[in-house]
């Protein structure tokens, strides 16, 4: 038998899984990160996503095929122009307006049926049918895929086990909690049912339930189709938040399980600054900057893939970074998506702040930055990701939060985690972007200045605070290591499927 043949005999006998994320770089980096640990514990993985998304990630793509890794990626149409996105919005993150979010989410089905077409070619490599199909919470409609598969279908959970729990327990006892908020006019309510004494806001609450009856109706359908998961992967690691894993667990009646930090997958400094999109500046000149900063000396000032800032609100983060007199590193994709007008001021300020500061317009290696020892403290949105890479790399937060988990995630790395110190944002906007011509400035530039002073000094607790993150950083590398609690939990997901194929 020639090899060839033998290759194909090989395939025919493993394990295949179906990957399908959510078309927003929040959630299709770490199921990227999914798909490659799993390939390289010898299974067979299909990602699915658009033309679009496919392309952002060619590097990637490029390195699984080099590296002989056993993924396919998939390209799946997504008429966006049939419902009235415009053409190419294919992710969260390029829609030209938060009210096409729900559009967009409803339009997702769509995807089906170019997944069932692709699923009945016939394999030319002896790739066997999917025996798992692991699908971001959000693709609700994979679980009609799934189930005329008669395979399993697992859910991947991004945010955390705190916010999966805190959300449920919202939802579970939502009358209650909204007359209570309505009593305390304006104020904030303890969260019932919790280890650590959390207190909760209009902001938390309403960020979990939305009044509008098209969002409650999608929210409904997400919640149905979760039901009906076998099993929940969670980006994050027992010895973050056990007793949340566990209470979570008891909650659904699923098996969860912990993967992550999935930053961790590859320490390399080339394989992180490849994740998610091809960097907006030059990682060697960057690098080579931070290299001669001091240890644990500049702050990165980032705030993900979908939050937008006015102009107004930029001249004043830039005025505070500036007047601290510390070095940093700003991402400012605003300017670089023509998203606010400001592209003048920007330019005046680097020349400003030339040699002790440096913005990137654009998309940021963030893991890689975060890894460098020079960097000392992050001003974070509080996306699940941003957090869990700040968390695997040691680095304390500065939170400042505008939608949806990222509330919820705030409490966590300052209430229960205790390395993160608050911004104080009053009303932050739902879902999403500010207008870019708007005058909104919901921190000053005096308070970004105390804020960073406190992130990267903070006296005692600012000691406590990084010796606390050190020691979550340990314990996260350690969960990723073989025998570690997410090398378990990938393993325990593998054995469960195979055992789920030895049974159909």
């Amino acid at each position: 038998m020639n090899s060839e043949a033998d290759d194909y005999s090989s395939n025919t006998k493993r394990l295949h899984f179906l990957l399908v994320p959510l078309m927003e770089q929040g959630h299709m980096i770490p199921m990227i990160d999914l798909a490659r640990l799993l390939a390289t514990r010898d299974i067979l993985v299909t990602f699915a996503t658009t033309p679009v998304n496919l392309s952002r990630i060619q590097p990637i793509v490029d390195r699984a095929a080099a590296s002989a890794l056993p993924i396919r990626f998939v390209e799946l149409h997504f008429p966006v122009a049939d419902v009235g996105l415009p053409d190419g919005c294919e992710s969260v993150d390029l829609l030209p307006s938060t009210e096409l979010i729900l559009p967009f989410l409803n339009a997702l089905p769509l995807l089906r049926d170019p997944l069932e077409a692709h699923l009945r070619i016939s394999d030319p490599f002896g790739w066997p049918k999917p025996v798992c199909l692991i699908s971001d919470n959000q693709q609700h409609w994979t679980a009609d895929v799934a189930r005329c598969l008669n395979i399993p279908r697992l859910i991947f959970h991004g945010p955390s086990c705190f916010f999966l729990y805190c959300n449920l327990l919202i939802n579970r006892h939502r009358a209650e909690l909204e007359a209570a908020l309505e009593a305390s006019s304006g104020g904030s309510i303890m969260l019932p049912d919790l280890p650590h004494p959390i207190r909760v806001s209009n902001r938390e609450v309403s960020a979990v339930f939305s009044s509008d009856p098209d969002w409650s109706k999608y929210m409904e359908t997400i919640r149905v189709a979760e039901e009906s998961a076998d099993g929940v992967l969670v980006n994050s690691f027992v010895e973050l938040e056990p007793w949340y894993f566990e209470r979570y667990g008891e909650a659904t009646g699923k098996p969860v399980w912990p993967v992550g930090p999935l930053s961790l997958y590859k320490e390399e400094i080339e394989v992180k600054a490849a994740r998610g999109r091809v960097s907006s500046i030059d990682n060697n000149l960057l690098f080579q900057w931070l290299d001669k900063q001091v240890v644990g000396s500049v702050v990165l000032v980032s705030f993900g893939s979908v939050i937008r800032n006015t102009m107004a609100q930029l001249v004043e983060l830039g005025h505070g970074l500036e007047a601290s007199g510390r070095p940093f590193i700003w991402v400012v994709k605003e300017v670089a998506e023509r998203q606010v007008p400001g592209s003048e001021w920007v330019a005046e300020f680097e020349k400003r702040v030339e040699g002790r500061g440096i913005m990137i317009r654009g998309w940021a290696p963030q893991a890689a930055i975060l890894g460098h020892e020079a960097v000392g403290g992050f001003v974070t949105h509080c996306g699940w990701n941003s957090m869990l890479e700040a968390v695997a790399m040691g680095v304390v937060m500065a939170t400042w939060p505008h939608l949806y988990d990222q509330f919820l995630n705030e409490l966590l790395a300052v209430e229960v985690l205790k390395i993160g110190v608050v911004v104080a944002v009053e009303e932050p906007k739902m879902f999403g972007a500010e207008k870019g011509d708007e005058v909104v400035v919901k921190v000053s530039r005096g308070d970004v200045e105390r804020i960073v002073e406190r992130l990267m000094v903070g006296g005692k607790e600012g000691e406590e605070r990084r010796e606390r993150a050190k020691e979550l950083r340990d314990k996260a590398r350690t969960a990723m290591e073989e025998g570690g609690s997410s090398w378990k939990g990938l393993q325990d997901v593998i054995n469960y499927v195979s055992e789920r194929q030895k049974i159909l």
